[in-house]
């Protein structure tokens, strides 16, 4: 299979996935497409860094970042609650295929393999919770850095019409 079917595959599917559990938990329908973009963006940046060999922990850091910034961007566009986007678009990152195989392991009795695969899923885990973690940082370091620009500029333009 070509590198762009197999990126086109990964877009499709994780758009759908998204937009899928986004319909089961009701979120409002404008807001499907965007939920479903964002689930899209944040698996490809995924399946991007795990194919530059970055690894899976910190593939699924930099997708959970991604989840962060689309879910503030987005709703600022649509003027909604930021956890509408953020929910859905974090489904595809979430590892169950290797929590799966590690209760498996450990139904089989495999239990150096389970206790891998185990250790693996709470790193993914910890993983996206630091890469949403960051985006959220980023947005108030940013919104800060806006207002104390602006106040800045204010007070500057008060001063220079003071002295004319």
């Amino acid at each position: 299979m070509k590198f762009w079917e197999h990126f086109f595959i990964q877009a499709l599917f994780s758009y759908g996935s998204t937009i899928g559990f986004a319909i089961c938990i009701n979120v409002p329908r404008r807001a499907l497409n965007v939920a479903g973009l964002a689930g899209m963006a944040s698996w490809l940046t995924y399946v991007g860094a795990v194919m530059i060999h970055v690894g899976r922990v910190m593939g699924s850091l930099l997708g959970a970042f991604i989840v962060g910034v689309c879910g503030i961007v987005f709703a600022r566009i649509k003027h909604m609650p930021v956890i509408v986007f953020n929910i859905p678009a974090m489904v595809p990152l979430v590892p169950g295929a290797t929590a799966y195989q590690a209760i498996r392991c450990l139904a089989l009795g495999q239990l150096n393999k389970a206790m891998k695969l185990t250790v693996l899923v709470g790193m993914i885990a910890g993983a996206m919770a630091v890469g949403f973690m960051i985006a959220q940082v980023v947005s108030e370091l940013s919104k800060w850095l806006w207002q104390r620009d602006l106040e800045w500029r204010r007070r500057h333009e008060h001063e220079k019409s003071k002295s004319a």
